[in-house]
């Protein structure tokens, strides 16, 4: 599931002038709940409903709130003009294979498992920037890859060693450190973009990416939802466009590094929604793997953001 700030907001800087940290708080915080809203509606259609055809309504209907954001700021349709079509196609796909992956892990796995894993996309672009920008090895990066690595390990371990092994489940973890490890590409590839391309653009070319990629999938079947069905699709993409606006619009008007405990906080949402709407009880493993995996995370991010603040 992609909650981190990497289509419209990574790489900006906040205007001082403008700068309202509570402002920037709440939207954020409400940035995370409508990201929730949108794994929930996700979740709740996945045993019926094709990701293919999920990854497709939720990019579609994501693009009326992001289209109309930019004709809000005068950015559309001028602002889409970009002198690099190459590299917003590899970041788009990568962007959306992505989207693939975290819906098909939210697919097999409990909800706060399956976010839980999204969260190791810092630690996965800290290990991308050492390898494709040269950047330094430090102790921040080693420590923040390590307590993410080690935490991922707590989670699945017991499903190895379990006799009777969940291969349903079992892909459910491959496909969320699938979508970490593409996330983290595509965050590379739009840290690169943002020095020159508008942020919205960078968007809008995902979203369009994602719809193409969704549609490719239907000669490998899709189905006719109901009416309950056709409502949560909507709801995804809309709860998902609107989400990343609020992120958005978070960035500009507070620092990353203010923010950064509130982004951590979205998982209250996720464990929330699997004890009180699918019965699933918290593991043992995921309790044990949380703190893990998020003091990974915090460590990977604040050296990501400490370094592009230097810049």
């Amino acid at each position: 599931m992609v909650t981190r700030p990497s289509i419209c907001c990574e790489g900006s800087r906040v205007n001082k002038a403008s700068e309202k940290p509570s402002v920037g708080i709440a939207l954020r915080i409400l940035s995370g709940f409508l990201f929730a809203g949108m794994s929930i509606c996700i979740k709740a259609m996945s045993a019926e409903i094709p990701v293919g055809e999920i990854v497709f309504f939720r990019s579609a209907f994501a693009l009326i709130p992001l289209v109309v954001f930019l004709w809000l700021r005068k950015e559309f349709p001028h602002g889409l003009a970009t002198r690099r079509p190459l590299w917003h196609l590899l970041r788009s796909s990568l962007g959306a294979a992505a989207m693939f992956a975290s819906f098909a892990s939210i697919a097999r796995l409990p909800l706060a498992e399956a976010t839980l894993l999204s969260y190791l996309s810092p630690t996965f672009t800290s290990i991308a920037g050492v390898l494709l920008l040269s950047e330094r090895v430090t102790i921040w990066r080693v420590g923040g890859v390590l307590l993410g690595l080690t935490g991922v390990v707590v989670l699945v371990w017991p499903e190895i060693g379990h006799r009777d092994l969940d291969g349903d489940r079992l892909w459910g973890y491959v496909f969320g450190l699938l979508m970490g490890i593409l996330t983290a590409c595509a965050l590379i590839m739009v840290r690169s973009l943002s020095r020159t391309e508008n942020p919205g653009a960078i968007a809008f070319y995902f979203v369009i990416a994602s719809m193409l990629g969704g549609i490719a999938t239907i000669p490998f079947g899709w189905v006719m939802p109901d009416s309950y069905g056709l409502m949560m699709l909507i709801l995804a993409g809309l709860l998902g466009g609107f989400a990343h606006i609020a992120m958005t619009l978070a960035f500009r008007h507070a620092e990353a590094s203010l923010l950064a405990p509130f982004e951590y906080l979205a998982i209250i949402w996720p464990v929330i929604a699997d004890t009180l709407l699918f019965d699933t009880p918290l593991s043992l493993a995921f309790l044990t793997a949380l703190p893990l995996v998020l003091a990974g995370a915090a460590m990977a991010a604040f050296e990501g953001r400490r370094h592009w603040k230097k810049r």
